[in-house]
């Protein structure tokens, strides 16, 4: 049975919302959640970026049973991955337990605020895999020095580490990702139903490991509202993965999907209220091998009826998957 997620996207709501959100999803039933970590949004329209870490410490006080998760976090431009190691193990111990760090290679639209530039995919890669290696000396405990092809670290230390630390996931959306996760991730993120990922993954080393989805969804009595909802605020992803780390800010991306219909969006994500469009939709992952999979409810004012209708219809249905 693949468990189903929730994710508090940090693009489309302010932070008291998400963490009221969050309270609703873990009195829904959802198995885990998951959290964006961006400093805009994809479009004007969505009209949010808060920090997600803080967002992530009021959750975790605020629920008591509901795993949490970045999905993803950045290690390598907008934080140093000796912050993103400290961040990680407080939350740890914050959540008593309840944490995963998701981490990847990230997108121009987050990073490039910190005006370093944006690198080409396999040196992200290569900042990457340091990153982590860094973020798990750090975790391991004592003094970590370090000195890089990216990164420097002088005599860091942790010094509030929880028994049980995180769990790491890598994002993938090719070989040498799926290369590098299969090394050094605990679980693998992948945001596209591709069972050729996740054998890339376990060729290397990623075998028997969680791997974790993700999923948009709009659920809205009105199907046509629903799509124009899906069509206002999340045409962009559409545009593929490749494209979508490369565009610098919401107008690019405006103008990247300007050419998008709303039928391409009710053609690629599930809208309106019929359960079994969304259950089809969540098929595909199962069958590729993804044992997690998190759901986006589009809108961040339509999120209470979603979490509704996901307690009363959509989670018993999801269940039989």
């Amino acid at each position: 049975m693949v468990s189903i997620g929730y994710t508090m996207m940090t693009e489309q709501a302010g932070p008291k919302e998400l963490v009221s959100h969050i309270v609703g999803a873990e009195r829904a039933g959802f198995d885990f959640s998951v959290i964006s970590d961006h400093s805009f949004p994809w479009l004007d329209s969505q009209g949010h970026a808060p920090y997600a870490w803080s967002v992530l410490g009021a959750a975790a006080q605020a629920t008591s049973r509901i795993p949490l998760m970045t999905y993803v976090t950045c290690p390598t431009f907008r934080y140093h991955p000796a912050v993103v190691a400290q961040k990680a193990a407080t939350m740890q111990l914050l959540s008593d337990g309840r944490f995963r760090l998701g981490l990847g290679s990230g997108e121009n639209l987050n990073e490039h605020i910190v005006g370093a530039g944006w690198p080409a995919a396999h040196v992200r890669l290569e900042m990457l895999e340091e990153a982590v290696d860094i973020i798990r000396r750090l975790f391991a405990g004592g003094y970590v020095s370090h000195h890089g092809a990216h990164f420097d670290v002088e005599n860091a230390r942790l010094w509030d580490l929880p028994d049980e630390l995180p769990a790491i996931g890598i994002a993938v959306s090719g070989p040498r990702s799926c290369e590098v996760a299969g090394r050094h991730a605990d679980l693998v993120i992948a945001t596209e139903p591709e069972a050729e990922l996740l054998r890339a993954f376990d060729a290397h080393g990623g075998a028997g490991k969680p791997r974790v989805g993700q999923l948009p969804v709009c659920y809205d009595p009105d199907r046509g509202a629903a799509v124009a909802r899906a069509h206002d605020q999340f045409r962009w992803a559409l545009g593929g993965w490749r494209v979508n780390a490369e565009l610098p800010g919401p107008v690019g991306f405006d103008q990247a999907a300007q050419y998008t219909r709303p039928e391409d969006v009710a053609g690629a994500i599930p809208c309106g209220d019929g359960v079994d469009a969304f259950v089809d939709a969540v098929r595909p992952y199962a069958e590729a091998g993804f044992t997690e999979v998190a759901l986006v409810q589009i809108g961040g004012d339509h999120q209470e009826p979603f979490l509704d209708w996901a307690t009363s219809d959509l989670l018993p249905a999801l269940r039989s998957l």
